[in-house]
């Protein structure tokens, strides 16, 4: 952390978020992530329809949507080498593309189906790509401080609000549109945002010259005792708070609440989580952020332990929401992660971190549906909270230890003072 320079008894105000929006680049890439954003909600529900329509299958649209997942794993892995070794800005512009192409040759007339749903994993295939080098790039555009940390969770948050609004305002186009017609916005989103990044941001080196295989690439990262435990922080506790989303809808049939109520439960966790990272981003200092990061993170479950009672809508919508702002706490772990990654691993750290992010996410979902074949549901969500917060306990535990041993490491290295 930098050293604070401010007179003693005075406290700095947080920079906020408007401090990163100073940035020109900055202002670029946020406006090319509001186009590919854009792009990704349009595809995904404007496809889902097409080929519903197509076949008449509903396992087949629903595949649509599993694509966005399934690929990110084989993607994220072949791939991660790809974001250090060559300049993040023809990565960036060449994924666009990529996905441009894609959506383009979605839009003839007469594609197949088994077509477009391979055409939906090329653009899902190189998503953990693009986003591991756009989050790198970030360190070279705001530094790797504070300013870092806040342009993440803008970047974040966008995605974040895409559950709440995107796909109601894809619903609104299609009324207006046919499927081939939204899917060619989302090519030209793509193109948009492919021509921000050539025009607005800067041409940086590659970060490393360095040809290592996918297995090398993830030893280098993982092999790594604090970067591994924070990568963990970052992908496991994910996997337990997806458990009550995914299960909403058969536990609000449970209770017998309507469709409102369903989508105001649905809506509590992600308002949670916006909420809490724009508290933590525009209220708390960097220090602060850095000090919440283990008790929120070991309580953020906790809340989902109302579930156990079974309770109703108030209860459930409180629990939900407690649970999305304690995620606060990972504008802090984003700040210790990328103090903790070298320079020349960063593209390769942030494309495993978005693979694994994306990817546990559908294994907990998968989880959470399979246990709940077999255990009511409110057993289920209070299982995960359980289970969960006993993973997290482990994982600071061990990002405690490691830190321990990076501190003797460092003492028995330096040279003694005479």
């Amino acid at each position: 952390m930098p050293a604070d320079t401010q007179a003693p008894g005075r406290t700095a105000p947080p920079p906020g978020y408007r401090s990163v929006f100073r940035v020109r680049e900055f202002r670029t890439v946020f406006a090319a992530h509001l186009l590919s954003v854009f792009g990704v909600v349009v595809a995904e529900i404007s496809l889902s329809v097409l080929v519903y329509r197509t076949t008449g299958s509903p396992l087949m649209s629903a595949l649509t949507f599993a694509l966005g997942f399934l690929p990110y794993v084989l993607g994220g892995t072949l791939l991660a080498g790809i974001a250090d070794r060559h300049p993040a800005r023809r990565v960036l512009v060449a994924c666009d593309l990529v996905c441009a192409l894609c959506a383009a040759a979605m839009v003839a007339p007469g594609t197949p189906v088994a077509v477009l749903l391979v055409l939906r994993c090329a653009m899902a295939f190189v998503a953990p790509l693009f986003q591991g080098t756009r989050n790198a790039s970030l360190s070279d555009i705001l530094g790797t401080g504070d300013a870092f940390v806040l342009g993440r969770s803008l970047l974040r948050m966008v995605a974040q609000s895409a559950q709440l609004i995107g796909f109601g305002l894809g619903g609104l186009l299609l009324t207006v549109l046919a499927p081939r017609a939204a899917i060619a916005l989302t090519a030209a989103g793509f193109l948009g945002s492919a021509l921000l990044l050539r025009l607005g941001t800067r041409s940086r080196p590659a970060r490393s010259s360095a040809r290592t295989s996918p297995l090398a690439g993830l030893r280098a990262v993982l092999g790594r005792r604090r970067l591994r435990a924070l990568m963990l922080l970052f992908w496991l506790p994910p996997v337990f708070l997806v458990v009550p989303e995914v299960l909403l809808a058969p536990y609000a049939d449970g209770i017998g609440a309507g469709t409102a109520a369903l989508g105001l439960m649905m809506c509590a966790l992600p308002v949670g989580t916006i909420a809490g990272e724009l508290w933590a981003g525009s209220a708390l200092t960097a220090r602060t952020r850095s000090r919440i990061v283990a008790p929120l993170a070991a309580a953020g479950l906790l809340p989902l332990l109302l579930f156990a009672v079974r309770p109703g809508l108030p209860v459930v919508l409180a629990a939900l929401l407690l649970a999305g702002l304690a995620h606060a706490y990972t504008l802090g772990l984003d700040q210790w992660y990328v103090e903790a990654v070298p320079d020349e691993l960063r593209g390769r750290a942030m494309t495993l971190l978005s693979t694994g992010l994306m990817t546990l996410q559908g294994v907990g979902m998968a989880l959470a549906g399979l246990a709940a074949e077999f255990r009511p549901v409110h057993e289920v969500v209070t299982g995960a909270a359980v289970l969960g917060t006993g993973v997290v306990l482990l994982l600071l535990a061990e990002l405690r230890a490691a830190a321990r041993q990076e501190e003797r490491l460092r003492d028995e290295t330096a040279p003694a003072v005479k």
